[in-house]
């Protein structure tokens, strides 16, 4: 490929092991174990006179992607014509996983996971992209211009992170091109993995980043940075305040009359456009927007930044069924006559950072979209169940007459979402942990009972005795939002996630109940069937507690593994030589 557009920026890379062709198959014990728990690859998107956005370097080279998701990368890594981004500009943006999975997953993948937070765990069908374009005037270039991008492809949403990685690295990579590239990916296959619940310190070009990951059993203040063998030779960190969080009062400044009407509409997962004038407002305002809902797991579709080009532009925007359940970032005008009949659309102008509070968006009826000159706006016909709080909204203004810095500004906006969140859920947990059996119901040689089914009627019932009010100062109508919630995806999600939950709660009790119980007393008058089946059982029991699904104590599975081999060894020979093969 020619890379004359990148020659105001250094020389042309060799192409070493760099610019390989993809070998189709990771060769045994290469080097890109620690690599992958954090990054899938890093590529780079040049603009070609001829080509357009072509995809120049994708390393690790031995890394896969489809025709489809490498053309959705290169139109997603450069800003459209609408956004008329010079200089340097960051963004991100979320596509679908084409096809199976091309890489084997790191070790301890799956039991990371099962630790970090429901909206922090890793995306199984969907890559990130975070991006780092620089358009500079060149006049060595026909059209007068260096445009190139850097993107870290991941499946963790720790957008801050990559985010100041990108801040460091790009900016060098423009100047020494793919030598740079190397030795940061190299730097990043010697960092730990990023387990729930470490604060870590990670060395990159002469920095050290220190991250927490988060964990379900945070505590507000996380612990120190472990050891990394070689503190001494580092210099003073670089401390991230959050791998994920975003300055949530920068993004909803133009918005804030209307927050929440906007979490109740995430809540309910209804589609929303988003249109910015930058990938840079929209990406941040759509990630700004899914985060509402923590601690709970945004289940619906969302794109931070999408174009007329991505695959899935016809699947969004047909109009033989309803809009789907997704929150759609977009700088292109043109989407606003394509999706007129969507039943939300926020139009954001350029953003102020700094002074009084900008002026806010008005809610507008849908009729009022114009096509071509379409104002700022919330277009809308929703009306808010939950009468809104005055109070968070002068207090937010308070800070801004008294110059409160932007971070305790987003912590006064987050505590409100959250506890908002939280009373939506307790009621909703305190129903379902109801529907659990009773311990004393659990016993060793029978099936245990089942978990029983979820009444949406039993709980509005019970909703005057435990409902939000009890938590929660807002009036307004909670029913008519619980009914309009159990239709959404995030109720399906929420429900699905905590059912099974549950279920491995109660096998676990079960295989307590089984563990202190006599098993020599229960084989005496048993058949071999019997005796072998519950030797089955429970080695399937324990191949799941040791892969992290149950929540059983070490205790429990040393005594399974003594009960199996008491079992074993009460059986004949021959059947003892099938079930432990030499």
């Amino acid at each position: 490929m020619d890379l004359g557009a990148g020659a105001g920026a250094g020389p042309k890379p060799a192409r070493g092991r760099l610019g390989a062709p993809s070998s189709g198959m990771r060769a045994p014990g290469t080097p890109w174990a620690r690599f992958s728990a954090w990054l899938e690859c890093v590529c780079v998107v040049t603009f070609d006179l001829e080509l357009g956005q072509a995809l120049e370097l994708v390393y690790p080279s031995d890394f896969q992607l489809t025709d489809k998701e490498k053309s959705s990368i290169c139109y997603l890594s450069f800003p459209d014509s609408h956004s008329g981004c010079l200089g340097d500009t960051q963004f991100s943006f979320r596509i679908r996983q084409c096809g199976g999975q091309r890489r084997p997953g790191h070790a301890g993948e799956k039991h990371g996971d099962s630790g970090a937070p429901a909206s922090l765990q890793r995306e199984p069908a969907h890559y990130f992209g975070y991006v780092y374009f620089r358009q500079v005037k060149d006049s060595s270039v026909k059209r007068g211009y260096f445009q190139k991008s850097l993107v870290l492809l991941s499946r963790l949403p720790f957008v801050r992170l990559f985010q100041a990685l990108l801040g460091l690295v790009a900016p060098e990579f423009f100047d020494k091109l793919a030598p740079c590239l190397e030795a940061v990916c190299n730097e990043i296959d010697q960092w730990p993995a990023p387990a729930p619940g470490r604060t870590l310190s990670l060395p990159v070009m002469g920095v050290v980043l220190q991250v927490h990951i988060p964990s379900r059993a945070d505590t507000p203040e996380p612990g120190p940075p472990e050891p990394s063998g070689h503190e001494t030779l580092l210099p003073a960190p670089v401390v991230l305040p959050s791998v994920h969080e975003l300055d949530l009062f920068r993004c909803f400044r133009p918005v804030l009359a209307h927050v929440q009407l906007l979490w109740e509409l995430m809540l309910l997962g209804e589609p929303l456009l988003v249109l910015a004038p930058s990938p840079a407002v929209s990406s941040e305002m759509v990630l700004a927007l899914t985060s509402c809902l923590q601690p709970l797991k945004f289940c619906c579709d969302y794109r931070p930044y999408f174009t007329i080009h991505d695959s899935e532009f016809k699947e969004f925007t047909t109009r033989t069924q309803a809009p789907p359940n997704v929150v759609l970032g977009v700088t292109n005008p043109f989407f606003i006559k394509t999706l007129q009949h969507w039943p939300h659309i926020l139009r954001v102008g350029e953003p102020k950072t700094s002074g009084d509070l900008p002026k806010q968006v008005k809610l507008k009826k849908p009729s009022r979209l114009k096509t071509l000159d379409t104002k700022p706006g919330l277009y809308t016909a929703y009306t808010a169940h939950l009468h809104r709080d005055k109070a968070l909204f002068r207090r937010l203004l308070k800070g801004l007459q008294k110059k409160r810095p932007s971070d305790v500004q987003t912590a006064v906006l987050r505590r409100h979402l959250l506890e908002l969140t939280q009373s939506f859920i307790i009621p909703l947990e305190h129903y379902m942990a109801s529907l659990m059996p009773l311990q004393k119901g659990i016993v060793p040689w029978k099936t245990p009972p089942q978990i029983r089914p979820f009444r949406q009627d039993d709980f509005l019932h019970n909703l005057e005795r435990s409902g939000p009010q009890l938590t929660c100062v807002l009036k307004g109508d909670w029913l008519g939002l619980y009914r309009r919630f159990f239709k959404s995806p995030h109720f399906d999600g929420w429900y699905r996630q905590r059912r099974r939950e549950m279920a491995q709660k109660l096998e676990a009790l079960h295989l307590e109940a089984i563990c202190e119980a006599n098993i020599e007393l229960w084989m005496k008058d048993k058949s071999e069937v019997e005796v072998v089946d519950l030797i089955l059982k429970l080695r399937e029991r324990l191949v799941r507690a040791q892969g992290h699904q149950l929540p059983v104590k070490e205790a429990t599975l040393k005594r399974a593994r003594l009960y199996i081999d008491t079992a074993i060894g009460s059986l004949p020979k021959d059947l003892q030589a099938v079930l432990c093969p030499p």
